[in-house]
């Protein structure tokens, strides 16, 4: 395969993580807004998109296998195949959560939240920012930007150790909903849990560069 078609299908290969990207950032903007508004129906519509996060998931796999099989890459080119296959792993781990916190939502309809969950909403703020700057560093090709992500990994983390507080000191009292509790916290550890795979992609996006894993 000539240098110059190798060269084009690393385009392709470039603008379908960015659909992929797209695609993982509207399924966690649609879950934040189904938690916040306990919506069914909204949850019902994240946890069916995920389907299609897995095909693009593998039609990326795909494209990757075929560019190492039809050409012995150069080692820059090389890295950008081999991390764009760690990337899209989590990408669809993301969408898996997204998911997880839809069906959780579904769980707790019907009644009002044992406290008000301006701390998880913030956390789902942050963690959507890392996923977008993220894939913004991997289009663009930005250490900088892929740095700052890893670097916000701590306010995430911090402000799931709040959430956790909080609701360990509403169990505590013994008059709150356990298991509302206990679904909350697991929704918050889902958005943290987004935050690592978005630092993930940040630490391949500066191997793909480099060739050094922070």
């Amino acid at each position: 395969m000539p240098r110059k078609n190798f060269t084009k299908q690393l385009e392709q290969l470039n603008d379908q993580m960015i659909t992929m990207g797209c695609m993982i950032e509207n399924t966690i903007s649609m879950a934040i807004k189904a938690l916040a508004e306990q919506n069914v129906e909204l949850a019902e519509e994240v946890i069916a998109s995920d389907y299609e996060i897995d095909t693009q998931e593998r039609n990326i796999e795909q494209m990757c296998y075929k560019l190492l099989l039809m050409q012995q890459p150069m080692a820059s080119d090389l890295r950008i195949v081999s991390a764009t296959m760690k990337m899209i792993t989590d990408m669809e781990r993301i969408g898996d959560h997204g998911e997880d916190i839809s069906e959780l939502t579904i769980r707790m309809a019907g009644k009002p939240y044992l406290q008000e969950i301006t701390d998880i909403e913030q956390m789902a703020t942050e963690a959507t920012r890392m996923v977008t700057n993220s894939v913004d560093a991997y289009v663009n090709r930005d250490i900088t930007l892929a740095r700052e992500v890893i670097a916000a990994d701590d306010i995430v983390d911090e402000l799931f150790d709040r959430v956790k507080l909080n609701i360990i000191e509403e169990l505590r009292t013994g008059t709150s909903d356990g298991e509302q509790a206990t679904d909350l916290l697991m929704v918050a550890k889902y958005f943290e849990r987004i935050g690592d795979h978005a630092t993930n992609i940040a630490g391949w996006v500066i191997f793909s560069l480099t060739g050094e894993h922070e």
